[in-house]
């Protein structure tokens, strides 16, 4: 089961939208300008949804970067 995580690289403020696109295989535009329509037609309710996701979504985990050494 995949997990919903907040992107580090697909990422304009707080990685939500890109995290969800990610979720879903959809490219992240395409959630950012849904998220706009929806708030502009919900009178800003998409804002606070937004913020909220921001606290309550974790942030994805990166691998840590192993550096190999030849001498």
């Amino acid at each position: 089961m995949k997990r919903l995580y907040r992107s580090k690289t697909e990422r304009i403020f707080g990685g939500v939208c890109g995290g969800i696109g990610v979720h879903l295989d959809v490219d992240p535009i395409i959630i950012r300008l849904i998220w706009v329509i929806l708030t502009c037609l919900s009178l800003g309710i998409g804002i606070v949804a937004y913020l909220v996701c921001w606290i309550v979504v974790p942030e994805e985990e990166t691998a840590p970067v192993v550096a190999t050494v030849y001498g």
